[in-house]
């Protein structure tokens, strides 16, 4: 598990010709981003990781391949390389803050409150989703019962941003899932929108402007649900197809309620924003009305982040490494 600062970017060259790359290639080596990094040794493989701030400590929870879900105090890290202080790769050996290993199995659903700190929800591959409950003395009390109501594995989850007890999640079974966290194990499924996409459903995230949820499956869909029709079966208010494979990671922009960033397996991110209307589009065009902006030139695109601060900036990460850019319109 590894913390990165980036630093020194530059914007990257348009297409040039040979005598003037020649020109600039002593100028191109100062413009290479530097990146210092730290890291822990973590058993097994990540699956998914995810930080917060408890008490102005930055912790991270990392969903281990081994089947077990480890707390790390990141404070160590952010030193390392704050200070630029490169690591040898070999990664520390500090312990983890917590582990709890009551899951059956793998997962990857995995979600910090941002209304109650030092809260936490873990999903897993054998339908399981337990709530996690900060004690002191830097433990944390996690349920014996799960949240079993999805009958194949849990892919991804996220709790409400406005309401604290309020959780959705989506699975292998197709549907999403929204959950009152104070009722019992039993009964806290209030709202289930079954056949949501086509095939499995690989993520979804919650709009902080508008009572929405996006979710995104291996359909290549994107589909945009409004909670207030849900449960009674309501189709969902936009369907954005674009993507020619399995989307992997979905999230709104942090500050327009009507924009959002999909990314996915046909190693595409695309922006969208949903107030967008055409007079009229033109013969032959099958570009979507929503579509605004096209980035490629990752392999297998895993994750997307708006940042919370600079309008439009996005951040990817994917097989091929990371990218930092602005999309438009933002």
């Amino acid at each position: 598990m590894r913390e990165a600062l980036v630093s020194k970017l530059s914007k990257m060259k348009e297409s040039e010709s040979e005598s003037e790359s020649e020109l600039e290639d002593e100028e191109d080596e100062g413009r290479e981003p530097q990146i210092a990094s730290a890291s822990y040794r973590h058993s097994g493989g990540v699956n998914r990781i995810r930080a917060t701030t408890i008490n102005n400590v930055q912790v991270a929870a990392s969903w281990s391949e081994l089947g077990q879900v480890n707390i790390w105090d990141l404070t160590p890290l952010l030193e390392e390389v704050e200070a630029g202080q490169a690591g040898s790769g070999h990664g520390r050996d500090d312990l983890p803050l917590f582990t709890f290993r009551g899951h059956r199995s793998e997962g990857f659903a995995l979600d910090w409150s941002p209304v109650i700190s030092g809260t936490l929800a873990s999903g897993d591959c054998q339908r399981a989703i337990h709530i996690w409950r900060p004690q002191e003395g830097g433990r944390w009390q996690v349920s014996t019962s799960p949240l079993t109501a999805h009958t194949a594995s849990v892919e991804d989850l996220q709790w409400s941003p406005s309401e604290a007890s309020v959780l959705a999640s989506c699975s292998v079974d197709r549907s999403i899932r929204v959950w009152d966290v104070r009722a019992a194990p039993n009964k806290a499924c209030m709202i289930t929108r079954t056949d949501a996409h086509t095939s499995d459903i690989n993520v979804l995230h919650w709009n902080r402007c508008e009572p929405f949820l996006v979710s995104g499956g291996d359909d290549g869909c994107v589909r945009v649900w409004d909670l207030r029709n849900m449960q009674g079966g309501g189709g969902a208010v936009a369907e954005l197809k674009h993507h020619s494979a399995p989307v992997s990671t979905v999230e709104w922009h942090p500050s327009e309620g009507s924009v959002l960033a999909s990314g996915g397996e046909d190693d595409a991110i695309l922006q969208w924003d949903l107030a967008v209307e055409r007079e009229a589009a033109e013969e032959g065009e099958d570009v979507p009305e929503q579509l605004l902006f096209v980035h490629r030139g990752q392999q297998e695109v895993k994750e997307l982040h708006w940042h919370p601060q600079i309008p439009g900036l996005l951040v990817s990460t994917a097989h091929s490494g990371f990218n930092i850019f602005k999309t438009i319109s933002c």
